[in-house]
């Protein structure tokens, strides 16, 4: 059964860092692209950044520069390094790759 886990949210204040995982149950998904989306309370789901097989990666405009998305194919997970991190990045944040969807991982950025 093809399982997306995400990993490593919680609570931090404005400006600190987290990183997240997204771990895969299979190596199929080194041939796809992945992306990260989130959601706020209240809001709709948010695209936030994509990196594709090849290594190409791609950002929302509210992340660019302060995240990072990467991919370690030998281990089947993937990764959103966040930096600097705002309160309007409080979200539950969702791995999704080849049509699967995590559960996800909440932050809250708050003083």
């Amino acid at each position: 059964q093809v399982q997306l886990v995400e990993s490593g949210g919680g609570l931090v204040q404005p400006g600190e860092s987290l990183r997240l995982s997204c771990a895969t149950s299979g190596s199929i998904f080194s041939n796809y692209a992945m992306d990260w989306y989130r959601q706020a309370p209240g809001k709709q789901r948010e695209w936030v950044a994509v990196t594709t097989s090849g290594g190409i990666t791609s950002y929302a405009e509210s992340v660019k520069g302060r995240f990072t998305i990467s991919r370690d194919n030998a281990k089947n997970t993937y990764y959103l390094q966040m930096n600097s991190l705002k309160p309007e990045d409080t979200a539950v944040y969702v791995c999704t790759i080849g049509g699967f969807w995590g559960k996800g991982t909440r932050v809250t950025v708050s003083s």
